[in-house]
């Protein structure tokens, strides 16, 4: 029987019986991965064949190094800077994101994130519950123009949802789609273009080197006065600092972030915290794809893909990062 480690929060019932009923031994540790040391973490994966990962564990080279029995080491969501993929791939190991199973929720969240800083939802309710009722102009998303950068799976999934708000849709890329640009009205274009012409700026790009601090004080600058910056990404996207600069000098009119630099680097919690706590920025804890049915998808694509890598089968296409076999 095939052993598998199994760290996420919140895996539900039908993924785990599926692996059991494919001759999988689950392995679930009694902490919550957050909590687990590197030690802790390094004895459970010597003993397992795979390793479903959840959104806090750091897969390093000696991590990878200490687990040779682990061919298969395969995260529960999409983003993968905490894998170190070069290593696992040295090691002969495949990595394996959870393709297609969040870009819906995320989308949704995005959207939710645009609607919630425009209509100024948190300040009005604040002020209600300080007994003021006083109506506070907000603005629509109908008819605005929206920049996408990224056009991945959650940038393409806003690009539909925003097919009812009539919105005039740019977007930078690094592998522009004309036929998708073509039927789905998406104008191409550069950043600085994109940032001056914006009333909101989503941002659904990968954190690599390359696109570290990709928002930051030279991008806000180029923003309109009225424009929203919208991060449902990764943090270390944006600059927090110039971000919180830009916010509090009124540069821009308001931020929907899901993502901050704080959460990897304790350094930057307090400038996260400074963000959180202005009335324009609606903000919630990196939970745009931890919807129950995001949830789901998502672990029953790791398992899948767990399980097809085990029997030596192909696997779900676009789901492997790293192969070393």
């Amino acid at each position: 029987m095939r052993r598998v480690l199994v760290t996420p929060p919140n895996v539900d019932e039908e993924t785990l019986a599926f692996l059991r009923a494919h001759d999988c031994e689950v392995v679930q540790p009694q902490k919550a991965e957050a909590l687990l040391s590197r030690d802790e973490l390094g004895a459970l994966v010597a003993e397992v064949d795979a390793w479903i990962i959840g959104p806090a564990a750091h897969v390093t080279d000696d991590l990878v190094a200490a687990a040779p029995r682990c061919k298969i080491f395969a995260r529960r969501g999409v983003g993968y800077e905490r894998l170190d993929i070069k290593s696992i791939a040295q090691h002969g190991r495949v990595a394996a994101i959870a393709t297609g199973g969040n870009d819906a929720s995320v989308a949704d969240a995005a959207l939710g994130l645009m609607l919630a800083t425009g209509r100024r939802m948190r300040e009005q309710q604040q002020a209600m519950q300080q007994g003021d009722w006083t109506i506070r102009v907000s603005a629509d998303l109908y008819q605005k123009t929206v920049g996408i950068i990224g056009m991945g799976r959650s940038g393409r999934a806003v690009v539909q949802r925003l097919k009812g708000f009539e919105a005039r849709i740019l977007s930078v890329t690094p592998r522009p789609d004309a036929d998708f640009a073509q039927s789905e009205g998406v104008t191409f274009t550069d950043l600085t273009t994109l940032l001056r012409e914006s009333d909101y700026v989503s941002i659904h790009a990968p954190l690599t080197p390359a696109t570290r601090h990709l928002i930051g004080k030279a991008e806000l600058a180029l923003m309109r006065p009225g424009a929203i910056l919208i991060n449902t990404a990764r943090g270390g996207l944006v600059d927090d600092q110039a971000l919180l600069a830009a916010l509090e000098r009124g540069q821009i009119a308001g931020a929907g972030l899901d993502v901050f630099e704080g959460e990897s680097d304790p350094a930057l919690k307090p400038v996260a915290q400074a963000l959180i706590s202005l009335p324009q920025v609606v903000a919630t804890p990196h939970s745009a794809a931890s919807t129950r049915e995001g949830l789901k998808r998502t672990n029953a694509i790791a398992a899948r893909v767990v399980l097809a890598l085990l029997d030596g089968v192909p696997p779900l296409a676009d789901c492997v990062i790293a192969d070393g076999r």
